[in-house]
């Protein structure tokens, strides 16, 4: 049984093809784990899934990078992500969010299959929200904060998520903040620094599967 590893793009496991000595790919087989390249956001990380999760893996890793809306993590943390919700699943009703739970077709929350591994017990746990548009509009931020409190943001963790819960796999996504949800700053962005801690963390995850 191997794990497969998914992440939205090659640049984000660059460290660990290189260690594995593995070629960038969108879909690369390796000893003990498998790399599937998704493409960024949800609609290609479903479509990937749908084509490549089958039984004969054991587990899912998500590694990426990600926006923190926690200014008390510093950027380049590694964060285990437990709790993914599709914060844009709903309605609008003038200035109230009606949320797909409330509309009765479905749930936007999913909560990862418990893991037991030592190499998580160290990371700074917390929760994810996945959405099409990252956040950068003030306004946005404080609506968002106030209705769902994320640790982090991305456009794929709650897609990895959903395809673990309707296949029972057990699945693990970790998260390097590579920057501040805040209005759109790169100059204050840090994701060299993300990737490579990200990598570190993955290359010994893989070596000790």
């Amino acid at each position: 049984m191997k794990t497969l590893v998914v992440a939205a793009t090659t640049a984000e496991l660059s460290g660990i093809y290189e260690h594995f000595d593995l070629q960038p790919a969108a879909f690369v087989q390796g000893p003990g784990f498998d790399i599937l390249i998704s493409g960024v956001g949800m609609t290609a990380t479903s479509f990937a899934l749908g084509q490549t999760l089958n039984s004969s893996y054991s587990q899912l890793l998500n590694l990426g990078i990600a926006g923190a809306f926690d200014r008390q993590i510093p950027l380049g943390s590694l964060v285990y992500i437990q709790k993914e919700t599709f914060s844009e699943l709903g309605a609008e009703d003038k200035e109230t969010f009606i949320t797909i739970d409330e509309l009765g077709f479905g749930s936007s929350t999913i909560e990862c299959m418990p893991v037991n591994n030592p190499r998580l017990t160290d990371l700074i746990k917390g929760s994810g929200i996945t959405v099409n548009t990252v956040h950068g509009h003030a306004p946005s931020i404080d609506k968002i904060t106030v209705r769902l409190n994320p640790t982090v943001e991305s456009m794929e963790g709650a897609a990895v998520f959903y395809a673990a819960q309707q296949t029972q796999t057990p699945c693990i996504q970790v998260r390097s903040i590579s920057n501040y949800v805040e209005e759109r700053n790169k100059a204050a962005w840090k994701i060299g620094l993300a990737i490579k801690n990200l990598n570190d963390w993955g290359i010994s995850f893989l070596t000790n599967l």
